[in-house]
């Protein structure tokens, strides 16, 4: 469990893990919608079940944007939290996920130390003030229900037209994603359609159809003698051997994709931008470069 805010105050190691993931031959570019108009986005990527980004910068004028984030003042244009706009909610209580990264190879980045906790927000908060991507104990704000935030918070984000409108208009649930890169979601699928915005920083997201993340999936699962689950984010696949043979198969050279001449597709994500996902879509998620990233997700139909 997470007792106290030793790891942000202790002064840790340095490691260098600045990894470049480029597009080969098994990851192409996943397409981007004309515009991001309900009726473009209904017919060409809900309606049909198919991925797509939504035009760049298309959600640049959600309020959590401006208000969680600042620009950095040391030149760079990078993003760090807004700490004096987030401290006021710092009571309010929120998943955090602990990690030690690892000094091995990126397929082993990760020791098995994962642990979840329930804390303010506070902690988090403070962690980040001194953590960088070389920090070795990582805490990551991942999958925190909409539902839970404080409602001065909740006003800074409203549903997008697309999720209330393009289907029947339930929401299942709707998730914020704050951290330091590296942070790392395995493969996976989601039983309901998912829109993923990215507030700060860049992830990279590979995506593939559920067919071939279907077998991806099996052989991992029969490498491991077991037969799993992959729906959400599960904690089995945040930590051993299971989370190394994902990442293996889906972000370094031995995959199964090779074998079988088969890919799938990468997207880029930014400030603002998009990135729809169907149900049943296989998808693992990286954030990289450098400071902080800020992502929100809604699960709708």
């Amino acid at each position: 469990m997470i007792h106290n805010l030793s790891i942000v105050r202790t002064a840790l190691p340095r490691i260098n893990l600045r990894p470049i993931y480029t597009l080969t031959a098994r990851w192409r570019s996943l397409r981007t919608l004309e515009d991001g108009s309900l009726h473009t986005f209904r017919d060409n990527a809900f309606i049909p079940s198919k991925p797509a980004l939504l035009p760049k910068a298309h959600f640049i004028a959600l309020p959590s944007i401006q208000k969680w984030f600042r620009t950095t003042q040391d030149g760079t244009g990078g993003v760090a939290l807004n700490y004096s706009h987030l401290s006021k909610f710092g009571d309010a209580i929120v998943p955090l996920e602990f990690t030690r990264l690892s000094t091995a190879s990126a397929a082993n980045q990760y020791e098995d130390s994962f642990q979840r906790a329930d804390v303010p927000l506070y902690i988090f908060l403070e962690w980040t003030k001194s953590a960088s991507r070389e920090t070795s104990e990582r805490l990551y704000l991942a999958q925190a229900s909409f539902s839970n935030l404080p409602e001065a918070l909740k006003v800074d984000l409203p549903t997008p037209e697309i999720v209330a409108n393009s289907g029947i208009g339930d929401i299942y649930d709707t998730n914020i994603w704050m951290g330091i890169p590296p942070t790392y979601t395995p493969l996976h699928r989601d039983p309901n359609p998912n829109l993923f915005v990215q507030l700060a920083g860049h992830k990279i997201v590979r995506i593939l159809p559920p067919e071939i993340g279907d077998k991806v999936f099996e052989q991992v699962q029969n490498a491991l003698g077991r037969s799993g689950s992959a729906a959400f984010r599960g904690e089995d696949m945040m930590k051993g051997e299971e989370m190394r043979l994902l990442e293996d198969q889906v972000w370094n050279d031995t995959s199964v994709l090779d074998e079988a001449g088969e890919g799938g597709y990468e997207a880029h994500v930014g400030r603002g931008d998009g990135l729809f996902i169907p149900k049943g879509w296989w998808h693992s998620v990286k954030g990289v470069d450098d400071g902080i990233t800020g992502s929100v997700n809604w699960w709708f139909r």
